[in-house]
């Protein structure tokens, strides 16, 4: 579903939906696009553990590696206002094509990069290519799939990037132990470069609605840009789910970033194993996902950002301050149920804050994610330098709860 025209009345949006939704796509076409999210999820993650390898290979800081994490997140963020109108006019499912493409070239250069220079430069790159995948498909689902039914659709979808950011934080730290820095990369390539295919193969099947793009408006592009934009931040719930999904990007994956480094060095445990501990974060993910339907029956959006945010707040505190390593497995997968039950409601709100403008106002939600992201590892890592990771990762456990029961309180007063 797409609206025809921005003076389109209120309740047209909703109309629009249910009328597309009675011609539905297939579950082959979200499953691809999760297999997309997975090659994203890895992508993203996949430094985390490699950060002290890294580190020794190119004789820098811990805080330097950390710059390949925050420069995908930086280019990542600002490639939103690109691909979000791109989207729109192009077609998103199959933008979301030629960036798997984007990809796969990206992360093959990634694995041949001669210096830590180059490295950084190109996982810049890997940021901007990658950005075409998860807002994008984000709101293809918000075109295609009704409110009511779209946070289980939603969350089905995002198994395929929950399991990638596991598969990326384990495949990162057994590199480091027994491959190389290199092979994840050359992995991702030929990942993305099945998955491009096979997005390609689905996109010719869907039916009109599901691959209907949007005509360019007058003037130029630039203009039309920074109207789509502007008309998103002029919508006051928009402005309340971008600012509080860059604080829980800044107050949740700045410190994560660090996990395995802490888990590491306080524990002496192998890198490779410390990327293990980091998969269970998925793993709670993964639990949310399948208990999506219940937990927003139960809890409603209100109680899924409370709990949400006190989940990751506990489990966060439980990785600081643990006297063992064993007690990181509750809390990692605690953190990872926790973290989703709060961004699913946020995602699940940006994908109708603006639906006129569904493709801008979900890239501008993943931007400030990523931004909020980059910022968080520059934080954490200045963090880190001064006052160590326990003190870096319990000021995060601080910062998920007041997002958390802010936004809370926020949508509890805005009602239905």
């Amino acid at each position: 579903m797409q609206l025809p025209s921005s003076a389109a009345s209120p309740a047209s949006p909703a109309a629009a939906e249910a009328a597309a939704s009675t011609e539905t796509v297939s579950a082959l076409s979200i499953a691809a696009l999760a297999l997309a999210a997975f090659g994203s999820g890895v992508s993203l993650r996949v430094n985390d553990a490699l950060l002290p390898r890294l580190a020794g290979e190119f004789h820098v800081t811990l805080a330097e590696a950390a710059q390949v994490v925050s420069v995908f997140a930086i280019a990542y963020g600002l490639a939103q206002l690109f691909f979000g109108p791109t989207g729109e006019r192009h077609g998103k499912y199959r933008v979301i094509a030629w960036g798997c493409i984007g990809c796969a070239l990206a992360s093959a250069l990634c694995g041949v990069a001669p210096g830590f220079d180059a490295l950084r430069a190109l996982r810049g790159l890997a940021g901007v290519t990658s950005a075409a995948i998860i807002p994008l498909s984000m709101a293809w689902i918000g075109d295609v799939v009704p409110y009511e039914k779209r946070q289980p659709v939603l969350a089905r979808f995002l198994i395929g990037q929950i399991l990638g950011l596991s598969a990326g934080v384990w495949l990162g730290g057994f590199a480091a132990d027994h491959l190389g820095w290199r092979v994840p990369y050359f992995i991702l390539a030929a990942l993305f470069t099945v998955v491009s295919v096979a997005l390609f193969i689905v996109e010719r099947g869907l039916p009109a609605h599901a691959r209907k793009r949007q005509p360019p408006g007058a003037g130029s592009a630039l203009g039309r840009i920074a109207g789509d934009f502007g008309y998103v931040l002029s919508q006051r719930w928009a402005r309340v789910i971008l600012v509080s999904v860059f604080l829980e990007a800044v107050a949740l994956y700045g410190p994560f970033a660090f996990i395995a480094a802490h888990l590491h060095e306080r524990f002496n445990l192998s890198l490779s194993a410390a990327g293990s501990l980091l998969m269970l974060f998925g793993f709670g993910g993964f639990i949310f996902a399948l208990a999506s339907g219940r937990l927003v029956s139960r809890l409603g959006e209100v109680g899924l950002a409370r709990w949400g945010g006190s989940f990751m707040a506990v489990s966060m505190a439980l990785v600081a301050f643990a006297p063992h390593w064993a007690l990181a497995v509750p809390g990692c997968l605690g953190m990872g149920l926790g973290f989703y039950m709060l961004h699913n409601t946020l995602q699940v709100n940006a994908t109708q804050m603006a639906p006129q403008r569904r493709g801008p106002a979900v890239s501008a939600f993943a931007s400030l994610f990523f931004l909020g992201q980059s910022a968080g590892v520059v934080i954490a890592g200045w963090l880190m330098a001064r006052w160590g990771s326990t003190v870096t990762i319990a000021l995060g456990a601080a910062g998920v709860l007041a997002v958390a029961w802010t936004f809370g309180g926020l949508r509890a007063g805005k009602g239905a």
